[in-house]
């Protein structure tokens, strides 16, 4: 039975770092990832354009190469949440919730009886497809797997205490995207109403004991909200980083280019 790695280094205070795969399928994809030093690889089903087949690959890639495999579901239903832990997922995140009603279910789908209701098949990926006692199977992923909530509605922001309190949260994850949406106003974590309510999730969060954290692609950004108490730290995606790492390049061949 595998250890969770974030879970072990947030316990001891401190903060992890990971990034998003959207669109690249490629094994060699977490290999590369794991040796640069990511704690954690989010497989995105939300947005993504993953098959079930091969989000279970890339999490076997992703389990091997040492670094915890997160899955973010399109929504909170059971069947979403239970095949990507049982295809191997240390944690699920769950986009736009917004009642504590949803995070109660969210946490009772992902969590094995007695705790929850997720159904148990132990000789799966998210066993290595080993066997094991069952009972003890169960209770080691109840204590190690992560239930993430992504806060990304104004009024999630309203009843944020109500949302972390809900004994089995994990950590919650800002999605600035669709934050800014929800208060109709551009994408500036700047914004008066966005950094007052980004700052309530992590007061919120500090006050119940778990991690608040964000997902951008701004290094800036992240360091700023880092010092403000943020530990689960979601760092760009597989797109994004080809798209700056591509430009960036360029532009500095094209400005010689233009000298010439």
């Amino acid at each position: 039975m595998r250890h969770n790695k974030v879970k072990e280094i947030l316990a001891q205070g401190k903060p992890v770092f990971g990034t998003m795969l959207q669109e690249l399928r490629s094994p060699a994809v977490p290999m590369i990832l794991a040796d640069v030093g990511f704690d954690f690889i989010f497989v995105d089903m939300e947005h993504g354009s993953y098959s079930m087949e091969t989000v279970a690959d890339l999490i076997k890639v992703i389990r091997l190469v040492g670094v915890c495999p997160l899955v973010r579901v399109p929504s909170g239903e059971y069947h979403l949440i239970a095949r990507a832990l049982d295809a191997g997922a240390q944690g699920i995140m769950v986009p736009r919730v917004e009642t504590r009603e949803q995070v109660e279910k969210i946490v009772r789908y992902a969590k094995f009886p007695p705790l929850g209701e997720r159904g148990c098949s132990v000789v799966k990926g998210h066993n290595d497809y080993c066997k094991a006692n069952q009972l003890e199977f169960t209770r080691f992923a109840n204590q190690q797997n992560l239930t993430i909530i992504q806060i990304e509605r104004r009024r999630a922001i309203e009843h944020i205490e109500e949302l972390v309190s809900v004994p089995g949260v994990d950590a919650a994850i800002i999605g600035p995207n669709d934050l800014a949406l929800s208060y109709n106003v551009a994408e500036d974590l700047n914004n008066p109403l966005l950094a007052d309510g980004v700052q309530k999730v992590v007061d919120a969060c500090l006050k119940y004991g778990i991690p608040s954290g964000i997902h951008i692609g701004n290094v800036e950004t992240l360091k700023a909200w880092m010092a403000k108490g943020m530990r689960f730290i979601a760092y760009s995606t597989d797109i994004e980083m080809l798209r700056v790492g591509g430009a960036s390049g360029l532009a500095q061949l094209r400005h010689m280019g233009e000298q010439q």
